[in-house]
């Protein structure tokens, strides 16, 4: 799902499953690298809720959660960030760092 200033709390900070956020933006390589293992994991995994941010329309969140590099992802869980990494990652890689905040 892609979130927007408005969306993020919702989606994000009042969601009972964990949430992995994926800060992006259109011209990131690696970000592009990073879409489809995004998306397939969507697909694949239940009781989690995965959304993404594009990092040049939504500024705020940025600053906010202090986004440095793209892509960075953030893991929520209970409405707190849990986990913070940034690069690019496997599906597996991914998996496992979601599995071990479930």
């Amino acid at each position: 799902m892609d979130l927007t200033n408005d969306t993020f709390q919702q989606f994000v900070l009042q969601a009972e499953t964990p949430v992995l956020i994926d800060f992006h933006a259109p011209w990131c390589g690696p970000c592009k690298v990073m879409g489809p293992i995004i998306e397939q994991l969507a697909e694949e995994m239940e009781g989690v809720a995965i959304g993404k941010v594009n990092a040049d329309d939504h500024l705020p969140l940025v600053r906010e959660y202090n986004i440095m590099s793209l892509p960075t992802f953030l893991i929520f869980k209970g409405g707190k960030e849990v986990d913070r990494f940034s690069g690019t990652k496997t599906a597996e890689e991914l998996k496992a760092r979601l599995e071990s905040h479930m």
